[in-house]
């Protein structure tokens, strides 16, 4: 009669892999995602400029899990996932402070973390609705009105003087 089971050993080997496997997919920390989120920053990254090195031209970004997606069903698809909503719940608490840390190490009375109301934040190109080949056609209209308006200044400089008088 056969002995039972036996476990291949086929990744016993792979130790030295580990760390490049965990900073693969390593991500931002809550404390730099709360950075994200002050004011004045976080409107900066709903509305990026078009970037053809990034996925989905870097228009559809999730600043509470810091990813770019490819597309306004993969952003709505991850906005409904589980990790999205983790995320969510571990930016509701505010982030560690170092007053938190002194309270924890017996100089002073320790309090509890607040808790904040968080939602998700959707870029402008999800809010409008627009899918990728609605981006790139944008992205040449702006590029075609950028190049006519830079002759245009161009021709302007050309025709004035040194004083700023306009040559006939």
């Amino acid at each position: 009669m056969p002995g039972g089971y036996r476990r291949k050993k086929y990744h016993v080997g792979d130790t030295h892999l580990k760390k490049g496997w965990r900073t693969k997919r390593r991500t931002k920390d809550l404390d730099q995602i709360d950075e994200d989120l002050k004011e004045g920053h976080v409107e900066k990254l709903l509305e990026q400029p078009v970037d053809f090195d990034k996925p989905g031209l870097a228009q559809f970004y999730c600043v509470h899990c810091a990813k770019h997606f490819i597309d306004n069903t993969a952003f709505k698809d991850h906005v409904r996932s589980k990790p999205h909503k983790r995320r969510l719940h571990a930016l509701k608490t505010d982030p560690y402070t170092i007053e938190e840390s002194e309270r924890a190490a017996g100089m002073g009375s320790y309090s509890q973390p607040g808790k904040r109301k968080m939602e998700t934040l959707e870029p402008e190109a999800v809010k409008k609705g627009e899918s990728l080949a609605d981006v790139k056609k944008r992205a040449k209209i702006d590029a075609v009105f950028k190049d006519d308006t830079a002759a245009t200044e161009e021709k302007e400089n050309e025709s004035k003087d040194e004083d700023g008088d306009v040559n006939m």
